[in-house]
C-alpha cells in the first residue's frame, strides 16, 4: 500500500519541490568515524524538508477542497511550507500563529502569501482558533505531522537520497512531531537495502523516546531545547509507524546540539538550524556503533534567527 501512496507521492510533488543536493565532508567523516552522506534539506524551497508533505497534502485534496482553501496552526516551518504550497498550487491558506510567535517567521508566512489569524500562545487556543476558521472558511485542516499525505511527502527526500545512494546502511533524522522520521522510515523499509533509521531527540524534549519505552504517546512538561522545532509531540497516525519501523532514538543534551551545529556551519560552509543539527549530534553521540557505517542524514532545514544563534 505505502510503497505505491509513496512513488506516486513523490512524481506528483517533483515540479513543485527542489531535489536537494547531497554533501560530503571528509573531515566530518573523520570526527564521527563513518562515511556520511547530508540530505541538505536547508536548500529546500521555503528552506525546510516540511515544503514536501505540505504540497502533497494539498495535491490530495478535491477541487472542492482546495477552493475553500487550507487551514494549520503552526509557528515554525510548517507555516511558511503551507503558505508557499498553496501559493504554488492556487490556493488559500489560513495560518494560526500563537500571538509571541518571532515577527521574522509572521513575515516569511505573509511574504509567501499565508493569512495569518493570531491566538493566545497555549495548544488549546491554536486548535480552538483553527477549528473556528474551518467552520468559517470551510478550509481543510492539515496537521503538520500526523497527517498521511504529510508523513508519505516527508518521505521523499529520503527516496531521493537512496536513488543516490542505495546501499546506505542507516539514515539519521531529528524527532519533533513524527512526520519527517515516519516518512523517512517508511522510505528506507520500501526503498533501502536494509536499512535502518535512528531517529536524533534533545534530552530537553525527548517524548518519543519515552513514548517509544511506554508503548503511549507521551508528553514534555518542560521543552527547554534551543531546538525550538522539534518541541511538538508525536500523533495518532506517525506513532504506530514509528512503533514498527525504527530502529532507535538516542537522545542529545544542549551542548552536543551546538557543537553539531557549529561544526556543520564552520566545516561545510551551510546554514542549519538548531533542530537539524539533532541529527548529526545523534550520530556523534554514539559513533562507536556506526563506525565504518555508510550512513545518511536528513539535513532537515535552515530557517535560522541571525540575531539569536548559540555560538
Amino acid at each position: 500500500m505505502y510503497l505505491q501512496k509513496l512513488k506516486n507521492c513523490h512524481q506528483n510533488i517533483k515540479p513543485f519541490i527542489h531535489n536537494t543536493p547531497v554533501l560530503t565532508s571528509h573531515l566530518l567523516n573523520e570526527i564521527s568515524g563513518a562515511s556520511v552522506f547530508f540530505k541538505c534539506e536547508n536548500f529546500q524551497r521555503m528552506g525546510a524538508f516540511k515544503m514536501r508533505g505540505a504540497t502533497n497534502a494539498i495535491l490530495n485534496l478535491s477541487e472542492t477542497q482546495k477552493s475553500r482553501g487550507v487551514v494549520t496552526h503552526s509557528s515554525g516551518n510548517f507555516a511558511q511550507a503551507l503558505s508557499l504550497a498553496a501559493r504554488s498550487l492556487g490556493v488559500k491558506a489560513y495560518i494560526v500563529m500563537p500571538s509571541g510567535a518571532p515577527k521574522v517567521k509572521k513575515e516569511a508566512v505573509k511574504e509567501y502569501g499565508g493569512i495569518i489569524i493570531e491566538c493566545p500562545p497555549t495548544l488549546e487556543d491554536r486548535e480552538k482558533t483553527a477549528m473556528q476558521v474551518q467552520q468559517e472558511k470551510g478550509a481543510t485542516f492539515l496537521h503538520p505531522s500526523d497527517n498521511l499525505d504529510v508523513i508519505l511527502g516527508q518521505g521523499t527526500a529520503t527516496i531521493e537520497l537512496l536513488e543516490d545512494h542505495p546501499d546506505l546502511e542507516y539514515i539519521f533524522t531529528p524527532v519533533g512531531g513524527g512526520g519527517l522520521i515516519a516518512g523517512t522510515a517508511l522510505a528506507a523499509n520500501l526503498h533501502g537495502n536494509n536499512c535502518k533509521v535512528i531517529g536524533g531527540e534533545p534530552l530537553a524534549a525527548d517524548d518519543a523516546y519515552r513514548s517509544l519505552l511506554s508503548g503511549k504517546i507521551e508528553t514534555n512538561k518542560t521543552t527547554q531545547t534551543i531546538a525550538d522545532g522539534l518541541k511538538t509531540q508525536l500523533g495518532d497516525i506517525n506513532f504506530p509507524i514509528i512503533q514498527k519501523y525504527i530502529t532507535k532514538i538516542i537522545r542529545v543534551e544542549e551542548q552536543d546540539i551546538i557543537a553539531a551545529m557549529r561544526l556543520i556551519w564552520e566545516r561545510m560552509k551551510i546554514i542549519i538550524e538548531p533542530s537539524s543539527a539533532v541529527a548529526f549530534a545523534a550520530l556523534l553521540k554514539e559513533k562507536e556503533l556506526f563506525k565504518g557505517k555508510k550512513t545518511g542524514i536528513i539535513l532537515s532545514g535552515g530557517n535560522v534567527d541571525l540575531k539569536n544563534l548559540p555560538f
